[in-house]
């Protein structure tokens, strides 16, 4: 483009030789936003966005767009829908070095043929994504992206009309809302997880306390069991060999209801200092001498 512009300037002074040099002064003034110095800065739009987000959050979905081998918002045929090709790099020289804060990450497409929304774009060429990672504060994090095209062969460089930048911020908007619906379902997961856990550990507790109050209600059957037995024990008697009279009274004289063979046992219903009303397997009751009976095994 620097070389037509000369051309163009040298076939204006041979066709006017003899204009004055206030036209001709007023000529190269027009001429001078053409005539720009291969290499000169170029100032792109840019898109800035800030994001409810951490810097970590941000830096994943950043790595992520640049990783994606897309320039987004611009392609070279109208047959095809996306810009592919394009890869990660650590440094281009379509951007001056950033001393600004932040991180900074580069995109790069090679030989995209005059790309769409790069201004006044011919030839093949590079295209350039810069990517700027600036943190807020803990929750907040700015973004910065500028796009370049630059033709092969030559030094002269084309900004984004801001259609790539935008739609590169878009990819990493989409990128962090993923990220955070991924954060949601994951935290959600662990809650009903833990809900799970504490459903099962009630459960298992229940359990227990069940278990617990089973064994402690068997235990309480055999000591009453035990308890019946011994009081069993201790109101029991047995008749002595060779046997005993059962009265119809504690005296000796009162009548005899029958004789119980020895070894009888007898369960004991009063108790006086000689004699035991007693009652019989059978239900009958009468007297015995307490000498008469002795303590079961």
């Amino acid at each position: 483009m620097w070389t037509k512009n000369k051309d163009w300037l040298s076939h204006l002074f041979r066709l006017l030789p003899g204009a004055p040099l206030a036209l001709l002064s007023l000529a190269l003034l027009l001429l001078l936003p053409s005539l720009a110095v291969p290499g000169d800065t170029l100032t792109t739009p840019g898109v800035v966005r800030e994001f409810p987000a951490t810097l970590v959050e941000v830096r994943q979905a950043v790595l992520s767009v640049v990783n994606d081998k897309i320039v987004h918002g611009t392609l070279v045929f109208d047959k095809e829908p996306i810009l592919t090709g394009a890869e990660a790099v650590d440094s281009t020289s379509l951007f001056d070095p950033w001393d600004g804060p932040g991180e900074v990450f580069y995109k790069i497409r090679k030989n995209a043929i005059a790309p769409r929304h790069f201004l006044e774009t011919g030839d093949q060429g590079t295209i350039a994504v810069r990517y700027v990672i600036i943190p807020v504060d803990a929750n907040r994090t700015r973004v910065k992206i500028d796009a370049l095209y630059q033709e092969n062969g030559h030094r002269v460089v084309h900004a984004s009309d801001g259609t790539v930048e935008k739609s590169e911020m878009k990819e990493i908007k989409d990128q962090i809302e993923a990220l955070e619906e991924a954060s949601a379902q994951a935290a959600d997961a662990r809650r009903r997880e833990t809900s799970a856990e504490l459903v099962r550990q009630s459960m298992v507790r229940q359990r227990e306390d069940e278990t617990t109050r089973f064994k402690n209600a068997e235990s309480a059957q055999k000591e009453l069991e035990q308890q019946v037995s011994a009081m069993h024990h201790e109101l029991e008697r047995r008749v002595k060999a060779p046997g005993a009279d059962l009265k119809a009274a504690p005296f000796q004289s009162a009548a005899s209801f029958k004789t119980l063979s020895a070894y009888t046992d007898v369960v004991i219903l009063i108790v006086t200092p000689h004699w035991l009303g007693v009652e019989t397997p059978e239900g009958q009751r009468g007297w015995l001498p307490q000498e008469r009976l002795e303590q079961l095994p």
